[in-house]
């Protein structure tokens, strides 16, 4: 599923992205967990994490390809934490990562909105919108 062609055009690295649960910190993951049984069950959106945590080279190398992947160097991500994740769709068994699909949008819009009731910061309110991910800012874990 995440190393499709469609996959592989829209994220290319994603194929070498961690999808560890085990490696998220344990409150973020049990409120994401909670986001994608509200997404199932309340919308339908069946959410799976195409990427939590980064090792801080993993994170220069993404922030090498410039603004249009991330700004964020090494630890100015909250990956290296284990507070953020990356995550997307899934619909008729294929991954769906898609800025121009009405039904992903839709998806996206649903997901911020339950994501911020949970206490979880949404990457799509920012100024370089981050559709899928989402963020837990714990105090005394980064100064932005």
């Amino acid at each position: 599923m995440f190393t499709t062609a469609e996959v592989v055009k829209v994220r290319p690295m994603l194929v070498y992205a961690s999808r560890n649960w085990q490696l998220l910190n344990a409150e973020y993951a049990q409120r994401l967990l909670l986001v994608f049984k509200i997404m199932k069950e309340r919308h339908g959106y069946e959410m799976v994490l195409i990427e939590g945590y980064r090792s801080p080279e993993r994170q220069n190398m993404l922030a090498g390809f410039g603004s249009s992947v991330t700004n964020a160097a090494a630890f100015q991500s909250y990956h290296q934490y284990g507070l953020a994740g990356d995550c997307a769709f899934v619909r008729n068994g294929k991954l769906v990562i898609s800025e121009k699909d009405p039904w992903a949008m839709e998806g996206y819009r649903l997901y911020g909105e339950v994501a911020g009731s949970v206490g979880l910061t949404w990457g799509g309110n920012w100024k370089m919108m981050d559709f899928g991910h989402t963020e837990y800012r714990m105090p005394g874990v980064m100064k932005r």
